[in-house]
């Protein structure tokens, strides 16, 4: 006994239906993926503008570091110079250099 046709074709279109979903959803996700990837490339190769706020923020404070151990250190050589160590003299120099590359890299205090 065979069944109705109408109800093969109804069993046909519903066995149909579910075949194509996993087609349709593995055809979007092959369409969707060239477009995330590059996605993701783009978010990767960027700085988003607060990462380069911190980045800005801890490289000043490397230098507003730097700056205050230079000038501790220009000081003594200073002191050392006053008192005739030709040494200390060239070395305090060569921090006062520094220090104005500092300060001019830096916001006005």
């Amino acid at each position: 006994m065979t069944p109705h046709p109408v109800l093969r074709r109804m069993l046909l279109a519903a066995l149909g239906t579910l075949a194509l979903s996993g087609c349709l959803s593995t055809a979007k996700s092959i369409v969707t993926a060239p477009v995330k990837v590059a996605g993701k490339s783009v978010d990767l190769m960027t700085t988003s503008q607060s990462e380069a706020d911190e980045n800005r923020g801890r490289n000043m404070r490397h230098r507003e570091e730097r700056l205050g151990d230079v000038e501790k250190s220009y000081a003594r050589h200073i002191r050392q110079c006053q008192n005739g160590n030709e040494d200390a003299c060239y070395t305090a120099r060569t921090e006062y250099g520094e220090i104005q590359n500092l300060r001019a890299s830096l916001p006005p205090r």
